[in-house]
């Protein structure tokens, strides 16, 4: 029964690719967005607007404060609890 299901399914086959295809193409750009969205990456922003003179330093200052915050309620093991 395995084979005759095998050789009827054949011609689907580049269905079943394509649908894995876009599953893993979806996964990846959620992890694209989520990374542009991190706490980490909007720091490293933060250093470099410093570093250019484009932010003052009590602004990055409370910016800073806001991300690490942040940084930190996302790892803290009680924030899914």
């Amino acid at each position: 029964m395995g084979l005759l299901k095998g050789v009827v399914s054949l011609p689907l086959a580049p269905l079943s690719g394509l649908r894995w295809l876009a599953e893993v193409l979806a996964e990846e750009a959620e992890r694209g967005r989520a990374a542009e969205q991190s706490p980490e990456r909007a720091l490293a922003e933060l250093a470099a607007r410093r570093a250019n003179g484009e932010i003052s330093d009590g602004d990055a200052d409370a910016l800073e404060y806001q991300l690490v915050e942040e940084l930190l309620s996302r790892r803290s093991p009680a924030a899914g609890a």
